[in-house]
């Protein structure tokens, strides 16, 4: 290190000092052990130790608009994610087709309003996980991410999500 340093000095002065410097260098290694190196402390008892505090939790925050429509937003998805799959295999496993069962709810005479309101729980992930996938394309447009513009955006989103899934829920 010290040759390529040196080149690269042009200043006398300085070439000297740094031919002193490492003339006056000692390095010394100190041998240990793998077994005093390697703690058996957890990050807990770690940060503990050091006097460290825990980092602020959920708890401790205030919700927020934007927090509960991300919360929403990837429950949602893991909805619709787990209904296909039930779907999925409730056909594969079903010992009968599909008209049987519909005829079986038909059986239970439920009244309008209370099939209209179960298609709507059942769209409703749909509905919401559509309009805020919209809503996060517009983000990746560079647009509405002024923290204003981000509330506004999220207030008409869940409002189209409602009207989305009311729609599907009176067809």
């Amino acid at each position: 290190m010290y040759a390529l340093s040196s080149s690269l000095v042009r200043s006398p002065a300085l070439r000297q000092g740094l031919q002193k410097a490492a003339a006056n260098r000692q390095v010394s290694l100190k041998v240990v052990s793998v077994g005093s190196t390697i703690k058996d402390e957890s990050f807990f008892e770690k940060n503990e130790r050091l006097g460290r505090q825990m980092s602020p939790h959920l708890t401790i925050y205030k919700p927020q608009l934007t927090s509960m429509l991300s919360i929403m937003h990837r429950g949602t998805g893991m909805a619709m994610g787990v209904g296909v799959w039930s779907l999925g295999i409730g056909a594969l496993i079903a010992s009968q087709d599909i008209s049987h069962y519909v005829t079986m709810v038909e059986g239970l005479q439920l009244s309008a309003a209370s099939l209209t309101a179960i298609k709507f729980i059942i769209a409703y992930p749909f509905g919401y996980h559509a309009a805020n996938g919209i809503r996060h394309l517009l983000w990746d447009t560079g647009r509405f991410l002024k923290i204003k513009e981000v509330y506004s955006t999220g207030y008409v989103m869940v409002a189209t999500s409602v009207v989305l899934t009311a729609i599907l829920a009176l067809l």
